[in-house]
């Protein structure tokens, strides 16, 4: 998240964990994930993005608790390229009702329901029930991160600046290590792992990358560090405290 209202709406996140937000090391995604968007709000004088998210049927979206801003009544974008010309679709936001900000499980996870379907669009999938912990899961598993917002952090006089070019991009990561809750991806770019950074929020991780990429979101950008450098710590959509509150809203595996 960023730019005044919008720093202020996520402070008191911030003083839990810092929310990742946008992608770092990535590409232009151009039509590469077409069914990822962007929450679009206006803040000050301007309008930006400044969640991510999925559409998961053709009218849910899936994205973070933490990107609720105060307004039920939200608008989502899929341009690749976000401009104030760009087409907007209209919904209702549903955060998990349990959300907090434990570090155990926050349950922070939400969906917007859209007034109209979404045409078009090809929804990404959502995995099965204990997905993850079957695939039996290594450093050389690769995941797949979708978001619009910033990139990495550049070094100037005055300190890192990170920059947003409100288009949606994607990057490659490797498996770090995955618990009941949290799946924790590698953003080290020493290793030539991308990641997330502020803008990403609720953007989608998809199961492998390249030629093994698959359309299946194993879990939702949550947090990370602060100059987005290290970790991308995801929320899991395939445990009993995730799939609840999905259920209520589309048809699971």
């Amino acid at each position: 998240m960023r730019r005044g209202a919008m720093a202020a709406a996520a402070a008191a996140i911030v003083l839990i964990a810092v929310p990742a937000a946008a992608i770092t090391y990535g590409e232009p995604d151009g039509q590469r994930h077409p069914m990822v968007g962007a929450l679009v709000g206006t803040f000050g004088s301007g309008t930006y993005p400044y969640c991510s998210g999925a559409l998961v049927s053709q009218t849910v979206f899936v994205t973070a608790a933490h990107c609720d801003i105060g307004t039920s009544k939200v608008k989502v974008t899929f341009d690749s390229e976000y401009s104030s010309r760009s087409k907007l679709h209209s919904g209702t936001f549903y955060a998990h009702p349990e959300y907090t900000h434990s570090q155990d499980d926050p349950k922070d996870l939400a969906v917007v329901v859209f007034d109209r379907p979404v045409k078009g669009i090809t929804p990404a999938r959502l995995p099965e029930a204990g997905l993850l912990d079957r695939l039996g899961l290594t450093q050389t598993s690769r995941f797949t991160a979708v978001g619009y917002g910033g990139t990495e952090a550049v070094n100037q006089p005055g300190g890192p600046v990170i920059s947003y070019p409100d288009i949606r991009m994607y990057s490659v990561s490797s498996f770090s290590a995955l618990n009941p809750h949290w799946l924790r991806l590698s953003q080290n770019n020493a290793r030539d792992d991308g990641g997330t950074c502020y803008g990403d929020s609720g953007g989608p991780n998809f199961i492998g990358a390249g030629s093994t990429e698959t359309d299946i979101i194993a879990a939702v950008t949550v947090t990370g560090d602060a100059l987005c450098k290290s970790t991308n710590v995801t929320y899991r959509l395939d445990t009993e405290s995730a799939r609840p509150f999905l259920s209520a809203f589309v048809t699971l595996p």
